[in-house]
């Protein structure tokens, strides 16, 4: 019997799908970056893709909706084996943000995936 895959380590809810959905037609691709800074790391900043310069350091977890999602290294040697949901929450968002929506930012939840998580890709020169 083959092993279950590895789940992904970030991944949309269906409302962040629909709010990342209408970004893109609206602005064109975006990035999410999970810093380690304001609210405990809880709110995912949302940029038009390539306005927020990644270090070599910062790790790319996935794409939620065809856009990629970066954490701070040290938020990710923390959440390493938790998931972490892109969401919506009501409110203008804080920071530098692109807002999700009227009204709306996006938020991460977590959920602890003790079967293991796909690890982190790896990046190509920018």
């Amino acid at each position: 019997m083959d092993a279950p895959l590895p789940e992904p380590a970030v991944i949309a809810t269906p409302a962040a799908l629909e709010a990342i959905a209408g970004l893109v037609a609206e602005r064109g691709a975006v990035m999410f970056y999970q810093s380690g800074g304001c609210c405990d790391g809880s709110r995912p900043i949302c940029f038009d893709d390539g306005e927020f310069i990644l270090s070599d350091h910062d790790i790319l977890l996935g794409e939620v909706g065809g856009c990629r999602f970066f954490i701070d290294p040290r938020q990710y040697e923390v959440w390493k084996h938790t998931q972490l949901i892109l969401d919506l929450g009501e409110g203008e968002p804080e920071g530098f943000s692109i807002a999700a929506g009227p009204g709306k930012h996006f938020i991460t939840r977590s959920r602890v995936c003790p079967g293991g998580l796909a690890g982190p890709i790896p990046r190509q020169p920018e």
